[in-house]
């Protein structure tokens, strides 16, 4: 492979180790904010339980986050110095807010979460893990706010060679920004709403800590009842907005080969590069082509055949991408709306089969979110800023053997990191919460039994 292809490479695979830990942290500071703010409330020690136990494991995978990205940002330096030069006056401003304000903004209150544990009052600390949710969030924002310019550059004078602010508040409203930050942000809640369900499901499975993980699984299941139908309907609004900026990487999407009024869409369907049409078009939905990509049946959708070929993404990787993040979606909607069902039924936690699929269900967020990333990332190429600058304009003068070096020592650092977290996160998710807990929930039961009997 030449230099091009081994910078994306390396690149690509710092993003895919970084973002197995990132969505977690969106997800999981949500519901650990929820239960604070319930016991701060309610004054019922099962709260202030789950919160420390969901908060160790967030703490665990927040930590190790935080090191794979890191590397991330010194590659704009090693990797890419044409890209800095060119970008550095735009991209280095959101990176640098998000450092400076968003970083320290939740480093600080995790501190406090962590170190103020019985030294603050229960408010306080619901408030601290609220900041925490909300700097991650706003982390997340600046990022995407980067990542929105290269989808969709906005705001810039080209001056001297290079790219320059011109009007920040144009950069910051940027409508491919919030929509990819809703959908990126919606689908991280899943993640964090499953991976609660899956060791909820686990320990329930063994009756273990009944009413503790009873609890914690209806969080999980409530916040995915939200983000599972909010994400393809945010989506939606993306993909129109996606193909107005970027039409090829909508017509790879759905490998649409020819422009047209009321386009169909196909359930199935091969894309044949070689001779730019469907190997197999079954069971057409008429005009659905159309309104998904511009809000109306009759829409013109344009083709890849009216687009310049060094201008086309890699047409199967975006499309087969795309086709499983969906295809993931749709099951994780019917899992979590199947559950909703038994739990109006009250037969959710003694449906052993919906518990083992849903133990066994853990990594789909985890696929369908780093699968949306590929079909973002990759379906801007060849730009790495979308009609400006090119990915082979890019790359830093190194040799192949440098990065071939320094991408074995990153998948070696990176594996190993990934190890701990996942060896941590079972370790202490098998352990459950302190094992005095059902003493706590049986005084809390009897307790209630007491009042209602004065009553």
């Amino acid at each position: 492979m030449d230099v091009i292809m081994l910078s994306r490479l390396q690149f690509g695979i710092t993003i895919i180790y970084h973002f197995i830990f990132v969505p977690l942290t969106i997800g999981l500071v949500i519901l650990v904010a929820i239960m604070e703010t319930l016991y701060a409330k309610r004054k019922q020690e099962i709260y202030r339980k789950m919160a420390d136990f969901w908060g160790k494991l967030f703490t665990i995978n927040f930590a190790l986050g935080i090191v794979t990205g890191i590397t991330m940002e010194f590659q704009f330096g090693t990797n890419w110095s044409g890209y800095a030069k060119y970008m550095g006056d735009i991209f280095g401003s959101p990176l640098a807010i998000e450092a400076l304000f968003a970083f320290f903004l939740e480093s600080a209150f995790m501190g406090l979460w962590i170190f103020g544990k019985d030294r603050i009052s229960p408010r306080l600390r619901a408030f601290a893990m609220w900041m925490v949710a909300l700097g991650t969030n706003i982390s997340a924002l600046w990022i995407i706010t980067a990542n929105g310019f290269m989808q969709n550059p906005v705001g810039y004078v080209l001056k001297n060679g290079r790219v320059e602010l011109s009007n920040f508040f144009e950069l910051t409203t940027n409508p491919y920004t919030w929509y990819m930050f809703f959908h990126t942000i919606l689908a991280c809640y899943i993640v964090g709403s499953f991976f609660v369900m899956a060791i909820s499901a686990y320990h329930l499975l063994r009756n273990q800590q009944s009413e503790f993980f009873q609890r914690s699984f209806r969080l999980g299941l409530i916040l995915s009842l939200f983000a599972t139908v909010m994400v393809p309907i945010v989506g939606h609004f993306h993909g129109v907005n996606t193909a107005k900026v970027q039409p090829a990487k909508a017509a790879a999407m759905e490998a649409i080969w020819e422009s047209g009024k009321g386009h169909p869409f196909y359930l199935l369907q091969i894309p044949n590069v070689k001779e730019e049409k469907n190997s197999i078009e079954t069971m057409a939905i008429p005009y659905l082509g159309s309104l998904l990509y511009t809000n109306d049946p009759h829409g013109n959708v344009t083709g890849l055949k009216d687009i310049p070929k060094e201008n086309w993404p890699n047409v199967p990787v975006v499309f087969w991408s795309f086709r499983l993040m969906i295809g993931i979606g749709i099951i994780m909607l019917g899992l979590t709306w199947f559950g909703l069902l038994l739990l109006k039924k009250n037969r959710i936690f003694t449906n052993r089969n919906y518990l083992k699929i849903m133990l066994y269900a853990l990594p789909l967020p985890y696929i369908a979110i780093n699968l949306g990333w590929i079909v973002a990332e990759m379906g801007r190429q060849p730009w790495i800023v979308y009609g400006l600058m090119k990915t082979k304009e890019a790359v830093s003068p190194i040799s192949a053997g440098e990065i071939i070096f320094s991408l074995g020592g990153l998948i070696t650092f990176y594996t190993i990191l990934l190890i701990a977290d996942i060896y941590l996160l079972i370790k202490y998710a098998k352990k459950g919460p302190d094992s005095n807990l059902h003493v706590e929930e049986e005084s809390i039961t009897l307790t209630e039994l007491n009042r209602r009997k004065s009553l």
